[in-house]
């Protein structure tokens, strides 16, 4: 989410009829079995919809944002984990776009607040592809996954975006992969998953594969001018999430692997990874963990690409318009970027990527990029609390609690690697 200080920030199921008729849209390439996706308007958004029997999910013609996506739907306690904004049909006028359907997970390129022109571009926050129109290209069954493709043309900068969504029989995850194509720039690229969460203290218990360090936000992030308030104190360093220093003199740190806390206030920091090399199987991850609901969300990536996941705590924190002090969300963004300050700050010499962490993608026009991108959810036992590690196995993942306690699941972890299922 953006600093109040750089812009203002001023959901679902829209679908076509996939079907071999005049005008249809259908697979590309000619492969697989075209899907009979409906046409819906979910919490105020035209939307595209797919699924299977594991996994229901829409996507937000506006900004393909991605939510409601409801996991397990196929048994009695189905699970719907992401955030819709609470103005939806309110009918309100918002800018920047990106507010206008806010919800779940979407792209961003450029990702951050974008506070400044860069090489002669201004940038909205968190980029064209979070607030955009976008267009269905096909929609296919083939074997056992169901895909969604759609594309994107940006003006600024200009390029192609193309968004690939996946779907495997018996997983309940979701696999992404945005290709970009005809770019020629250094920029902040990002995964903005946000979480809904409950009202009870302490509900979801956060926790990440190993971090070389943690931020707070270098730059005040919620303005009490704009009747903002955030309680981190700005721009300090960490070595646990469960330690991060807090604003007021003396205070103890906060625990930051237990949310919703600190009533009251909005506040952002980023953790960066340890190296691939330095992780089993090779790619890092993220969970929240819903005890009271039975389950745990989980994103899972490429820290070659992505190497920082930047978490927006938002719990009743901001007063003005749209977000009218009732705004309580969790956004686990998994990104490569200069925390959230976006473009130009991610480009330019920082003290993040002097230690050889990288803040920005050099994208080349004869060379397209591909963000591959894995999130989903499994149900967990009575006692689970939270996840200390994840075991890689062959077409699975193990998430190990702090009780000891372990689930197995099928995942195709290594697509985040690889892009193939």
């Amino acid at each position: 989410m953006t600093r109040t200080s750089s812009l203002k920030w001023a959901g679902a199921a829209f679908g076509f009829c996939l079907i071999a008729a005049a005008g249809a849209v259908g697979p590309a390439n000619g492969s697989g079995t075209p899907s009979a996706v409906r046409t819906e308007v979910v919490a105020s958004q035209p939307c595209w919809v797919i699924e299977n029997g594991d996994v229901r999910l829409a996507v937000t013609r506006l900004g393909a944002q991605m939510a409601p996506v409801t996991f397990y739907r196929g048994g009695d306690r189905a699970v719907e984990p992401y955030y819709i904004s609470p103005w939806q049909g309110e009918g309100l006028k918002l800018d920047p776009p990106v507010l206008i359907p806010l919800r779940g997970d979407f792209f961003c390129l450029p990702f951050g607040s974008n506070g400044a022109p860069y090489e002669g571009m201004a940038f909205p926050p968190h980029g064209e592809p979070a607030g955009s129109p976008w267009t269905a290209v096909s929609s296919a069954r083939t074997g056992a996954v169901t895909t969604l493709t759609l594309e994107l043309k940006t003006r600024i900068p200009v390029g192609k975006v193309t968004k690939t969504i996946r779907l495997v029989d018996g997983q309940n995850a979701v696999y992404t992969r945005e290709r970009l194509e005809g770019y020629s720039l250094k920029t902040s690229i990002g995964h903005h998953a946000i979480l809904a969460v409950p009202g009870k203290e302490g509900s979801l218990r956060i926790a990440t594969s190993p971090i070389r360090f943690g931020m707070t936000s270098p730059f005040l992030f919620s303005d009490p001018a704009d009747r903002e308030y955030q309680s981190f104190e700005i721009g300090k360093r960490f070595e646990s999430l469960a330690s991060v220093p807090l604003a007021w003199k003396d205070s103890e740190p906060a625990d930051c692997t237990s949310f919703p806390a600190r009533e009251g206030f909005a506040d952002l920091l980023a953790v960066f990874s340890e190296p691939a090399d330095r992780l089993p199987g090779g790619v890092a991850w993220t969970t929240a963990t819903n005890q009271d609901g039975g389950y745990l969300w989980f994103s899972i990536r490429d820290p070659r690409v992505l190497p920082a996941t930047v978490f927006w705590m938002e719990n009743h924190g901001r007063h003005g318009a749209p977000w009218n002090g009732r705004n309580r969300s969790l956004g686990l963004e998994d990104v490569c970027g200069y925390l959230n300050e976006g473009m130009p700050l991610s480009a330019q010499p920082n003290d993040v990527n002097a230690r050889g962490i990288p803040t920005a993608v050099e994208l080349k026009a004869d060379r397209p990029t591909e963000i591959n991108y894995i999130q989903g959810v499994a149900k967990i036992p009575a006692d689970f609390r939270m996840v200390k590690d994840i075991e890689f196995g062959s077409g699975e993942v193990t998430f190990v609690s702090v009780t000891g306690k372990k689930v197995t699941v099928p995942l195709n972890f290594e697509f985040a690697r690889t892009g193939k299922l």
